[in-house]
């Protein structure tokens, strides 16, 4: 028995972006606050979406959009000469869909810079599915995006037969509330001890690791 499909986060999980996360959080502060802020402070909302983020360190909705515009706009600029993929992504991923598993992307990120993410790091062409935060009302950790790449899938009522793999909290959240197993990988921001208090039921330490999983 093999999975139906697995579906992945983006950010920190097939990208390693990261750096550029940080990058532009660290310039929205500067601008609108004067001051650049820990980057523990951001890094707990990494896997959210980006307004729903920003709200923390906004003082009113106005100031939201201000700097959630300020975010999006020096992303676009250095995106693609910070993005990268992780090694053996592009492998792994065929390797699962010789087997005929079906692949989808469940990520916060809006459908323009999913787009320009996946083609930096030669993913482009790699999925059956893409879920962004422009094709659902709620974001991680809310279940919706992952109940939205089921149904795409026409996969509703199998969700133990899929297994949904991220590096955050929030994947692990929105991926047990869909009632789909969860695999937490081990290069992402998040620390083993912050993960595990969200219950993954698998561990995936590198690509092998994910090729070698059964349901």
């Amino acid at each position: 028995m093999d999975w139906r499909a697995i579906l992945f986060d983006l950010d920190g999980t097939l990208a390693d972006t990261v750096p550029l996360i940080l990058h532009c959080y660290r310039h929205t502060m500067r601008i609108h606050l004067g001051t650049e802020l820990p980057d523990e402070l951001w890094i707990r909302h990494i896997g959210k979406p980006l307004r729903a983020s920003m709200t923390a360190f906004a003082a009113d909705p106005e100031e939201t959009v201000r700097m959630v515009n300020t975010y999006v706009a020096v992303q676009r600029r250095v995106h693609d000469e910070m993005v990268r993929g992780f090694p053996k992504t592009l492998e792994t991923l065929k390797t699962l869909r010789a087997r005929g598993v079906r692949l989808g992307v469940v990520t916060s990120k809006g459908r323009e810079m999913t787009a320009r993410t996946l083609g930096s790091c030669g993913l482009g062409e790699a999925f059956d599915v893409l879920v962004t935060a422009d094709e659902v009302c709620m974001g991680k950790p809310h279940p919706e995006p992952v109940l939205r790449a089921l149904a795409d899938l026409g996969l509703e009522g199998v969700p133990g037969e899929v297994v949904f793999v991220g590096d955050s909290p929030h994947d692990l959240v929105a991926g047990h509330e869909a009632g789909v197993r969860t695999a937490a990988v081990l290069w992402g921001p998040f620390d083993r001890t912050a993960l595990a208090e969200n219950n993954p039921d698998y561990w995936i330490a590198d690509w092998a690791a994910l090729v070698a999983l059964r349901p």
